[in-house]
């Protein structure tokens, strides 16, 4: 890949990870704010701790794909970004743009998706 390209997907790389650390701070900010305690009515603290656990699973999921950021920063910086791990071939930028973390092409993925589906993974 061009090396203007490979700097393209690490500005966008670099701009999704602060906006993921800068959602969690808020949630930080947000969840040591307001305590049940502020809410008496038992309904409102139930929706009050539904919100936090759905705000947490979110968090989950943001925090592994930090860790998928981080590895994509690292394949830039090796030279293996843009490489299928399946098959070596090439992963079309289109496929990078809309997943910048991917690390197979569209047929490796379709067929490991295939193959979960017959499965029942």
């Amino acid at each position: 890949m061009e090396p203007e390209r490979l700097e393209f997907f690490r500005n966008l790389l670099h701009e999704r990870l602060q906006e993921i650390l800068g959602e969690a701070d808020k949630t930080r900010t947000d969840m040591t704010g307001t305590g049940a305690a502020a809410f008496p009515d038992p309904a409102d603290r139930a929706t009050l701790e539904t919100d936090r656990n759905f705000t947490l699973r979110i968090r989950d999921r943001e925090r592994r794909l930090i860790a998928k950021i981080r590895e994509a920063l690292e394949r830039i910086d090796d030279g293996s970004y843009g490489i299928c791990d399946i098959c070596g071939g090439e992963i079309a930028e289109k496929r990078l743009i809309a997943r910048p973390v991917t690390t197979m092409c569209i047929a490796c993925k379709s067929s490991q998706e295939a193959l979960e589906r017959g499965r029942g993974v």
